[in-house]
């Protein structure tokens, strides 16, 4: 017989990170990234267009529109959001 156990996860970050602040970084920063692409999706801005408005190289922003979290930090999120002259709320709510 095959003894598996099952795992459920409030949501996909949960399972993928080590700790619940890793797990509320990566849903805070898939958030933001996700904002930012709409953002520029909504606009009609090329990438080359996209990425001189947001102060970083085609390329980087490429990997934004792509969702390749890992490469972002929340920090480099919010500035590229700062450059795209946006607001930036954070709030707390309990777990």
């Amino acid at each position: 017989m095959n003894d598996t156990t099952t795992e459920a996860f409030t949501n996909v970050w949960d399972a993928l990170a080590d700790t619940p602040q890793e797990a509320a970084n990566l849903k805070v920063r898939s958030e933001l990234m996700s904002q930012i692409a709409a953002l520029v999706r909504e606009r009609g801005w090329t990438q080359v267009e996209a990425a001189r408005r947001c102060g970083v190289t085609q390329p980087r922003l490429n990997d934004l529109l792509r969702g390749r979290l890992s490469r972002f930090s929340l920090d480099a999120l919010v500035n590229i959001a700062a450059a795209l002259d946006c607001r930036v709320h954070v709030g707390l709510d309990a777990a």
